[in-house]
Formats: C-alpha cells, structure tokens, sequence
C-alpha cells in the first residue's frame, strides 16, 4: 500500500511539471513571452511620453501662441520698415482708432465691469485686446524711425529705450495683463507715448519743423486724455478741456527747454565721416585710429554728413565740435533741404585747435533748436 501511494503521489508530480520540449528549448520558450511583453511596452512608453509633452504644450500655445506670433509680424515688420518712413494717413488712422477705443473704454469699463452677463465679458475683453493690438501696432510702426534717429550715447537714447520695452510688453499677453490689469494707469502711459511719438513722427512728414513738432505732439498728447480725466474726476467736458490743455502747455514747455531728450524723428544721418583737409570735399582722405596731436595741428579736420530729412522740410543745422564735452567751436550750415534718400550733404572744416588738443573729441550734428540728430567721434593723442 505504501509503494502504491508512493507510485501515485511520483504521478502527480509528474503531472505537476511542465511538458518537456524537445531539443531543451523550454526554458527559452518560457522567455520569449516575457521579452514579447517587453517589445510591447516600448511603443506604449514612447507614446505615453509623446502625449505627456503635447499635453505640456498645449497650455503653453494657449497662454503665449498669439504672444510669439505677434512677435514674430512684429520682427518681420521690422525687416521690412527698416529705415522706411509710414504713411501719415496710416498714422492718423490709427491713431483716430486709438483714441475712439479708448474714450469708449473709459466711458463704459465700470459698467462692464460689474456685469455678470458673458456678452458683457467679452465686449470689454475685445475691447481692451483691440487697444493693445493697437498700442503694438503703433510702437512696431515708430521703432525703425526712432532708431535711426536716436544717438544711442546720448540723452535721446533713452526715449528709445521707452518705446522698446512698451512694445515688447505689447506683444507678451501675460506680460501686458500683469502690468495694465493691476495698475490701470499704466494704460495712459501707454497711451501718452503712442499719441506723442507717432505725431512727433508724423508732423514733419507735412512740413512742421521738428522742434514745433515736439510741442504740437507734447500738447496733443496730453489734451487727448480729457475724456478719462473728466470721467475720473467727474468733470465736464469743459473743464477737462480747460485743465488738460493747461497741463499740455507745462508738458511742452519742459519739452522745449530739452529737446535733446527725444530723437529728431524723421531727420536721421544718412552717412557720416572724417577727413584730413587736402583741398575740395569730394577728395577727402580719410582717418584711420587715433590723430596725433601735430598732424591735427598742421592739416585740419573736415566733418563730413549726410541729413536725411522727409521732402519739403527745411531744417537749418549746426556742427557743434566739443573737446571732454566742452564746447570749442559752432559751426552754423546751410539749412537741410528734405526729399534726398541720400541725404542732404553738409560738412564743417576745422584748423584752428587749441594748443593743448589730446582727448576725446566729438561734433555733435544738431538742429537749431537743439535737437540732436547724430555724433562724430575722434581721440587725439601726443
């Protein structure tokens, strides 16, 4: 009996094991699954990962996809304005569109504002998008002129510096909605700089003369804020008209005592140099480097400019020759006659230095009424 369970349980452990393979290949049968289930998971990893990323991008297209297409139209468009000059109707248009939208937006905000209704929502949403497509606008069309203009170590660089970093915050919708939504009057600046720039611009484009220009603009600027000033104090209209053009004079009044804090816009030098004087204008030999202090004092120097000035504009100008910033001489040239895409050709040509001349010099290429349009540098040495 007890060889016959023994004989049975041997059974039933046999029966418990595998079936055997010929040619011993079970133990790689038994892999083969496994690794196939392997083989399986690598796609399914790779896709998992494919959506993990699309599901990481799409909120980033969501939040910054119209910021980085704007900046990509604005770049173009500055490739292709380069040193071109907008229409003025161009400018007027979006300037009249400008200021309608604003003066609607202050009227109706609060009311909006407090609405609950999804119609509400969205007029003030496209309302206050559309003003900032038009501050963007704007800035991109006055960057290629103020650029130009600007001598970038000089006091006017600085208003550039303005329009650069209001253009980029333009462009960015978070950046914007971070600075404009809490702070409200961070709009006005907005829009105080987009009027005054493109009228600073625009002006001389019909014959005003850059320095009236500025103070129309400055004036203009500010009266055109009367709408958010009556609505914010409660005014009439009267009254805000009274108060804005009185505050417009103060502003063009500091205006006119420095003008060289904002570029000349549209003049800009079309082409600038130095030379030795060794006869006519047409064969001045240029410099290379540094001058030493005795051949300056045997041959001279000759300023060489080229003004670009918008057709039918008359602009008299000055070289203004500084030693260590001190003024030396002032050399008044024969006013700037607009309409030459090269320029309007001027020079100065200086013999008499100073005994002591080693430094730095500069002349300084400036209107009348001291506006400030470019610069020639040069070092003397011993």
């Amino acid at each position: 009996m007890r060889a016959g369970r023994r004989r049975a349980g041997g059974r039933a452990r046999a029966r418990l094991r595998p079936p055997a393979h010929p040619g011993g290949r079970s133990r790689r049968a038994g892999v083969c699954p496994r690794a196939a289930r392997g083989c399986r998971g690598a796609p399914h990893r790779r896709a998992s990962r494919s959506s993990g990323g699309l599901s990481q991008l799409v909120p980033f297209l969501r939040r910054w996809g119209i910021s980085l297409a704007s900046l990509i139209g604005g770049v173009l468009t500055l490739f292709v304005f380069r040193r071109g000059l907008p229409k003025v109707s161009l400018i007027v248009g979006y300037l009249l569109l400008l200021w309608l939208l604003v003066a609607l937006l202050v009227q109706v905000r609060e009311t909006l504002s407090g609405s609950e209704t999804r119609i509400s929502r969205f007029v003030l949403t496209a309302t206050e998008y559309t003003i900032q497509t038009l501050y963007h606008g704007v800035l991109l069309f006055l960057l290629p002129a103020y650029w130009a203009a600007t001598t970038l170590a000089s006091p006017n660089a600085l208003f550039l510096a303005l329009l650069i970093v209001l253009a980029l915050l333009a462009t960015f919708d978070p950046w914007y909605r971070a600075v404009v939504h809490p702070f409200p009057w961070f709009g006005y600046v907005f829009f105080l700089v987009s009027i005054f720039g493109a009228l600073n611009l625009a002006l001389p484009l019909v014959g005003v003369p850059p320095f009236w220009a500025l103070l129309i603009s400055a004036w203009l600027a500010v009266l055109a804020l009367t709408p958010a000033v009556c609505r914010a104090r409660a005014w009439r209209w009267r009254t805000g008209l009274v108060v804005t053009a009185l505050v417009g004079l103060v502003v063009a009044s500091a205006a006119a005592l420095r003008p060289i804090v904002i570029p000349p816009a549209p003049l800009f030098l079309a082409s600038k140099s130095l030379g030795w004087t060794v006869g006519t204008i047409d064969s001045l030999e240029p410099i290379a480097g540094s001058i030493r202090a005795a051949d300056l004092q045997q041959r001279g120097l000759v300023a060489y400019t080229a003004i670009y000035a918008p057709a039918g504009l008359r602009q008299p100008v000055e070289h203004v020759w500084r030693r260590e910033g001190r003024i030396i001489n002032v050399v008044r040239l024969t006013p700037v006659e607009g309409g030459r895409q090269e320029g309007y050709r001027t020079f100065s040509r200086k013999t008499a230095f100073p005994t002591d001349s080693v430094g730095r010099w500069t002349v300084d290429v400036m209107t009348a009424s001291g506006q400030l349009i470019g610069r020639l540098r040069f070092r003397v040495v011993e």
